[in-house]
């Protein structure tokens, strides 16, 4: 009897324990990867490039309500400009809930910044940061070549 009573308890246990959800915490820092970026060469002054970004934030805030709010940030590796993005407001009424989720930027008028080459490649780098002043990770893009 005692061993059938063991044998009962130990596979409701492990039952138990195994139906159990583990809730994932985020952090409250931001993290972003870059999933894409595309295409993979652009013509100056007239292609786009569109860059696919994943977010994770714990606390959810990450985003801005003001419209001139920057919190997204694209450094050209080549000469160092900074291009500034707004990631709108992802939570509505300030909630602290923890999200995930992706969105695009668009680079617009990439140019050369030498004419000594009929093309030249950049990478950039990107991170975020939220409404605490909290900074995310740095990610860098693989190489894009502009034509001419």
């Amino acid at each position: 009897f005692i061993q059938r009573f063991t044998l009962i308890l130990l596979v409701v246990v492990v039952a138990l324990v195994s139906c159990s959800k583990e809730e994932v915490s985020l952090s409250s820092t931001p993290t972003i990867s870059l999933l894409s970026i595309a295409p993979k060469v652009v013509q100056e002054f007239s292609d786009s490039l569109v860059l696919t970004i994943a977010y994770e934030d714990g606390d959810g805030d990450l985003g801005g309500v003001h419209p001139d709010s920057v919190n997204l940030f694209i450094t050209d590796s080549r000469i160092g400009i900074v291009y500034g993005f707004r990631i709108q407001e992802l939570v509505p009424g300030g909630a602290e809930v923890p999200i995930k989720g992706t969105f695009k930027v668009v680079l617009k008028g990439l140019f050369r910044v030498t004419d000594t080459a009929t093309s030249e490649t950049v990478s950039f780098e990107i991170y975020a940061k939220d409404k605490a002043g909290n900074r995310s990770n740095t990610v860098v893009s693989e190489e894009i070549r502009v034509t001419e």
